[in-house]
């Protein structure tokens, strides 16, 4: 749009982590520029010095090399973003990716530019959160799942007042079905977080939503590929059980929930969906969501190749581009890139 407009477009983009004030060729942005020729059909220059000025005609794309090379982008350093804010006239924040990163690139040249907007993208993600998290079809029902409680402890517990079901997965099951007093083995589960969960689930059941758990689950004796699985109920997993995957009636009930709902939030595989013995739960809840009517967004790059694994990309209704940024807009945060948009509104 801003190319047809006749604008000068300039780029500005990270890759990895480099060093600040080193340029790194492993983290150039060179091949990115490459493949943005191939797809705009037009030469895409990549310009290594650009901080202090660039020269570049309507119709031009410029991109400027990775971000992160500059002093001062980490800890959003004010002179920085003066100076990226100084090579435009209006400032466009597209990155959802990067929006709970209160960066230079991010968030200081957003105070210091002429104009500031949203583009197209984080414009159609936030328009898709608020959707399933503000003004959801009911029933809500979220899926959380990963391997730890304490990395997605603040989003289980937003998620937990908002939302009519709470499906958890993954190692953070496993910490659920310990708090429902059952063994789980050699597992992966968090103890000391087992009056956490109970609290959750207590709070969820009084204000009128539920944290199913698991009623069965697929076992084995070891974590491998080759390793052989065990469907048991969850009353009879054994001291030397790995609790891997939700079981096939538990599936079997989750898919229902799914099939009911008004509005579905995906963060998380159900199980280890990447060994093929253990990735039934997972694939079960995906199928239902492709099946399901309701308004789907997922987020997370887990997430994102379970879709993929399944082919259901089409059947997700919204696929968010952002991992940290997805998961703390889940926990109620405000992101910094945003707030800054609005500040200047």
């Amino acid at each position: 749009k801003a190319l047809a407009a006749g604008a000068a477009v300039i780029l500005l983009s990270h890759l990895g982590r480099p060093e600040e004030g080193v340029y790194d060729e492993a983290s150039s942005l060179k091949p990115v520029a490459e493949r943005l020729a191939k797809l705009l059909g037009k030469p895409v220059r990549l310009e290594k010095d650009w901080l202090n000025g660039l020269d570049v005609a309507p119709g031009e794309v410029v991109l400027c090399e990775n971000v992160r090379f500059n002093v001062g982008e980490e800890s959003n350093s004010d002179e920085l973003g003066q100076k990226m804010a100084a090579l435009c006239d209006i400032f466009v924040m597209d990155a959802f990716g990067t929006a709970h990163r209160a960066q230079a690139s991010t968030h200081s040249v957003a105070k210091f530019a002429p104009l500031v907007c949203a583009g197209p993208l984080l414009a159609s993600e936030l328009d898709a959160l608020g959707k399933a998290l503000e003004t959801p079809v009911k029933p809500l029902v979220a899926i959380v799942g990963g391997s730890k409680v304490s990395t997605k402890l603040t989003v289980l517990k937003s998620l937990s007042e908002k939302v009519d079901q709470l499906i958890v997965g993954g190692g953070i099951a496993n910490t659920f079905i310990a708090a429902a007093g059952f063994s789980v083995g050699k597992s992966l589960y968090e103890p000391d977080l087992i009056e956490e969960a109970q609290r959750l689930i207590a709070a969820a059941k009084q204000a009128g939503s539920e944290i199913p758990i698991p009623v069965d689950v697929v076992c084995a004796k070891e974590f491998s590929d080759t390793a052989v699985a065990t469907v048991k109920w969850v009353a009879d997993i054994a001291e030397d059980d790995l609790v891997l995957d939700i079981g096939p009636e538990t599936a079997k009930q989750y898919a229902e929930l799914l099939k009911s709902a008004g509005t579905i939030v995906w963060n998380g595989p159900v199980g280890v969906f990447e060994i093929e013995q253990f990735s039934h739960g997972t694939q079960v809840l995906a199928k239902a969501i492709a099946e399901s009517s309701a308004f789907s967004i997922a987020g997370g790059g887990d997430t994102l190749a379970a879709i993929d694994k399944y082919g259901i990309n089409d059947d997700v209704s919204y696929t968010s581009t952002g991992g940290g940024a997805f998961l703390e807009f889940l926990e109620g945060k405000e992101l910094p890139a945003v707030a800054v948009l609005k500040s200047r509104q």
